[in-house]
Formats: C-alpha cells, structure tokens, sequence
C-alpha cells in the first residue's frame, strides 16, 4: 500500500473535501441506507436483543477486570495445542514478529483475512517494505488494494466504493474479462483472479474476533469463505489479534456471535464461524505445519486503567459508524485513524493522544444512535463528552473557541439576556430566507451552509410560543 493516510489532525480538511464529492454520498446512502434497514428488521425478529446486551456488556466488564489471568490461560492452552504465542507492547513491536516469522520460512507471498488490527499496527505496509507480496483475500479488500487506498469502514472497507466504480478498477486490473458488470459477475471476477493466489501463498496471516481462553482457540466470522482458504492452505498461519478480544469459554463466546452479525450487517449469522484450535496435528487433512499467535496491546492496557476502558467491550461490527450522521456525510477517511466513526472518535484519541486527534471528539452531534445500537452498550457519546471536558480544562480548545464559549455561557447564565438574543437572533435570521424556507447563507455560519441549507427558524421563540400556550 502506498496510499498516504490522513492524520486525524486533518479531520476538517478532508471532511470538506468529502463533502464536495456528489459520488461519494451516494456510496454512503446506498450502503448505510441498507444496513440501518436490514438491521431494524433482523432486530424485530429477535426480543431478547436488550439481555443479549446486557450479557454481552457484562462478559466484557468481568474478562477486562480479570484479564492478566485470562491471558495466562489462553497463552497456556494455546501453547498446548501447539501455537506459538508472542507478545507485542507495540505496533512496531508486533510487524517485526510478523515479519521475521516469514522471513524466517523464506516467504515471498503472504494471503491475508481482512483485520482492522492489523491495519492499526500498520502490518500491510510493513510486508510491503520487506518485499512480501501482500494478497487481500476479502473482496472489499482486494477492491481497496487494487484502488491504493485505506478503508474507510471496518465491516465493508470498500463501503465509499460505488458498483460501477468497481467494474473500472476490475476493468483495469485484473487478466480476463468478465461476463458482465452485475454483482455477480464482478465477485466471480475476483474469485478467479484469487484463486491461484490461494494455493500458492507461503503465509496465510489474519485476526481474530474472539480469543477462548479456556481452551486457547481464535475465532474468525466472515462471509466470503476467504478466512479459511488463507489460514488452512499456507504451511504457515499468523494471528495479530489484540489482547482484549479475550472471553473466558466457548458459552460466552456465543453471546457475541449472536450480537455481531445482527449488528453489523443486519443478518442473524455469518456464513463462516471457525475455530483454530493450533497447527496441523497427525491424521488432519489440511491445517497450517505452524501457527503464531501475536497478542497486541497498543496502549491497551493504558486504556484498561483509565476512563476509556470501556471502549475495550467494542466486538467491530461497525453499528455505531452505520447510524451517525456524520460518518454519513464524509465517510470513513477523513477521521484519518484506522477507526472511523463514534468508534473512531473514541479510540483513536486513546491509541494515538487527544492532542494529535483533538478534532474527533468534537466530530459528533451528540445525538445518541451510536450508543443506542451499540451491542455492547458502550457509552461513546458520553466518552465523547469526558474528551470535551477535558480539551476544555487543560486549555486545547483554540482562543476563539474559547471566547465564543464563554460568550455562549454569560448569556446562558442570563435568562433575560439569552432571550432577548434568541429574539433578535430569529428576526435577523428570518431575513436570510430563501428558497422553500431553507437559509443557504448566513454570516459567522459559512461552516454550516457552505455544504447545507438551514432551515429558517419560526416567527418567534419557544419561549414566546409557550407561554402564548399557556394563555389559551
């Protein structure tokens, strides 16, 4: 990948030039559009969704609390199954151990399952600059590879990504022609294109979505069937996986899979849940000759000791990204982290420092969806709301923010002084009416009506309006 990524100090400037890309919109609304749909109606069919939560949350909490022992156990277990387990404090750390694993078996290709870790610890860029080929096996992320770019969602990365945007990139790339351009058609494109790819990797290398510790197996959910080709064909398999995906047994290992594909694609299952329980043993088929396991941590175990520790409950069904009305308007990329989204906002700051990211709290309207479809009952906008707090008291917010703020609090301190603003404020608003009742330019608002209308207030305040009420 030689794409360059964004930082999230830019969030600003690249969600102002997202927002002046009318194709891009139209990805959005197809694909979030469709999930919000799908999910309300998978949800319908399953009451015991809010105890499942409630399940989930508390499996979470009680894992994270005990996590130094659940990791003796899961290292143990694993290692008697034959995996070798490493440890990575770092991202730098963690792609070494990738890398020197296959150079040590003299890869020179490797297939990879679609893992936001190993996008987090910049494992794709690191088997570049070694001279590994790198093959994407997860069609979003074929797509993605093929257009030199990041993903800009965690479930589907090609989300930004319209059908006939695709059909150029596999026009331009890939050796044979296809039948047509119809979905069908395009995935069986990429199945053949990727079929040789398979065979003859050296390493297959993937995440995990839980980690049992019990019994030291990792389980992966994905619904393309590339997960087991590039992990079970290779002699070589390797897991980056991030030390809180860790639940104590299979049993709590099902409360999740109930809650994740319902939550991220609207679907009661995956098509693919598999279990990988060590390396080929005497008599199987077909197996890796060795399997790693790197456990990652990345500030985590900061994150475990702070006030962001429950943000390490997130199972990446990407929910909260598919209903906020953010993402909605400027995608995935601006947020520039690997996280997008409510999500993003949250764990970027706490891998990174809210002094680099200090924009994605503040990318949030606080309107609540994320939290209220999350799975795990995370609290992000309240997160969000403890990162503002704290941008205010240790002075990150910029002088003229801080002005206007203060502004903003003399007089909401004031009830007679903030109503007599809010009159006048709505009679000289009134007077920038346009078209169908919209505002389409307003003074010291060009950050708000230079990419939308507002709509013009009413004739009068609430509070006028009210106590009109009252009189009847």
């Amino acid at each position: 990948m030689s794409v360059q990524a964004a930082t999230p100090a830019a969030f600003k400037e690249e969600a102002k030039a997202a927002l002046a890309k009318p194709q891009l919109k139209v990805a959005l609304d197809r694909a979030t559009n469709l999930l919000q749909r799908r999910r309300v109606e998978v949800m319908a069919q399953f009451p015991e969704f809010q105890t499942a939560r409630d399940q989930g949350a508390a499996i979470k909490d009680h894992t994270l609390k005990y996590l130094d022992h659940y990791l003796e156990q899961f290292e143990a277990a694993a290692k008697a199954s034959g995996t070798e387990v490493h440890w990575a404090s770092t991202p730098e750390e963690a792609t070494r151990i990738c890398v020197e694993i296959c150079q040590r078996r003299g890869a020179k290709s490797a297939t990879r399952v679609k893992s936001m870790l190993g996008e987090e610890i910049g494992l794709p860029k690191a088997l570049t600059d070694a001279g590994i080929e790198r093959v994407e096996t997860d069609l979003a992320e074929h797509i993605i590879q093929l257009a030199d770019e990041r993903p800009s969602h965690i479930v589907i990365p090609a989300l930004h990504k319209t059908q006939e945007e695709v059909a150029d990139l596999f026009t331009e790339n890939h050796a044979e022609p296809r039948a047509s351009d119809d979905v069908e058609d395009l995935v069986a494109s990429a199945r053949h294109e990727l079929r040789d790819k398979y065979v003859s990797a050296d390493v297959g290398i993937s995440g995990a979505n839980f980690l049992i510790a019990e019994t030291g197996a990792i389980v992966t959910v994905t619904n393309e069937g590339n997960a087991e080709l590039t992990t079970a064909l290779p002699p070589c398999h390797i897991v980056t996986v991030g030390i809180e995906k860790l639940v104590p047994n299979q049993e709590h290992a099902s409360v999740f899979l109930r809650l994740l594909a319902r939550s991220a694609l609207g679907s009661e299952f995956t098509q693919y849940v598999t279990f990988y329980n060590g390396p080929k043993r005497l008599g199987d088929h077909d197996g890796p000759e060795e399997m790693h396991i790197v456990l990652v941590d990345n500030r985590r175990t900061q994150m475990l000791a702070g006030d962001m520790r429950k943000m390490l409950r997130c199972i990446r069904c990407g929910a909260c990204m598919n209903h906020c009305p953010v993402y909605g308007a400027v995608g995935g990329h601006p947020y520039g982290g690997t996280y997008p989204g409510p999500m993003g906002s949250v764990l970027t700051p706490a891998l990174t420092s809210l002094e680099e990211a200090g924009d994605l709290p503040n990318a949030c309207t606080l309107n609540g969806r994320c939290q209220e479809v999350c799975p795990v009952k995370i609290p992000l906008t309240d997160m969000m709301r403890s990162m503002r707090e704290r941008q205010w008291r240790e002075r990150m917010v910029t002088p003229r923010a801080r002005l206007a703020i203060q502004a903003w609090a003399f007089a909401a301190k004031r009830p007679w002084l903030y109503r007599a603003g809010t009159r006048v404020a709505v009679k000289a608003m009134r007077l920038f009416r346009g078209k169908r009742g919209r505002i389409q330019s307003l003074p010291l608002a060009g950050g708000w009506t230079g990419s939308r209308d507002m709509t013009a207030p009413e004739r009068s305040t609430f509070m006028a309006q009210w106590k009109a009420g009252r009189r009847c």
